[in-house]
């Protein structure tokens, strides 16, 4: 069964370009005056360069210490700041409110319900009041929803693929509204797109895009 350092030490899984709803994402911060952001999953470093490269105080996490260190080479490379940590999603080596945003893709869905519900609650514990995060979720609309073994509601143990044996724990739009009920959600959307398989048939790939603001009248600090 691999890892995650298993996974980052392929080119393959080193993604190099930031995916779309963080350029969004981090338009939408400058308008607000946001600067430190956090990266919860960072992986191989595609958005910790990408935010850094635009003048963002960048934190990042990741358990892979393969993806760590590819990371901090694409900085080196590029002379670029930012803090890098090893650590688990459900505990985070941040100060309570010390982030103005959060960004997480592909991420926190690699987990049982409860690791999913506790690594939410240290987002919304290190974000500043009125901080904004940007999170995906896999959807139950995806083709991979019900393959491989199930070892809890809704949490499957894919058996193919490069990510076999790896959490992924599926939501409908209800509960991952539920999982977010202490946020305000300004944005719940399906990202969502086909692929052909070998036999010919449709592969959904299905992804929630969440835009969570934590409560609170507090801007972000300079």
């Amino acid at each position: 069964m691999p890892t995650w350092d298993d996974l980052f030490k392929h080119e393959e899984h080193r993604w190099q370009e930031p995916h779309h709803t963080v350029i969004s994402f981090a338009e939408a911060l400058r308008r607000r005056g946001a600067r430190q952001v956090l990266d919860l999953g960072c992986g191989a470093g595609r958005h910790v360069v990408y935010l850094a490269r635009h003048g963002y105080s960048v934190c990042a996490t990741d358990i892979s210490t393969t993806g760590i260190t590819v990371a901090r080479q694409r900085l080196r490379a590029e002379h670029l700041p930012a803090t890098l940590h090893l650590s688990d999603m459900t505990a985070l080596p941040l100060s309570s409110g010390s982030v103005d945003a959060v960004i997480s893709l592909s991420v926190i869905y690699h987990n049982r319900l409860g690791a999913v519900q506790r690594t939410v609650a240290e987002i919304g514990r290190v974000l500043r009041p009125a901080g904004l995060a940007l999170l995906t979720l896999i959807s139950t609309r995806g083709y991979r929803y019900g393959e491989g073994h199930q070892i809890e509601p809704d949490t499957y143990l894919p058996t193919t693929g490069p990510d076999t044996g790896l959490p992924h724990h599926f939501f409908d739009e209800a509960r991952a509204r539920s999982l977010l009920h202490g946020f305000e959600v300004t944005e719940l959307t399906l990202d969502e797109h086909e692929e052909v398989a070998e036999d010919g048939s449709a592969l959904r790939h299905s992804h929630w895009v969440c835009i969570v603001e934590k409560p609170g009248l507090q801007g972000p600090q300079q």
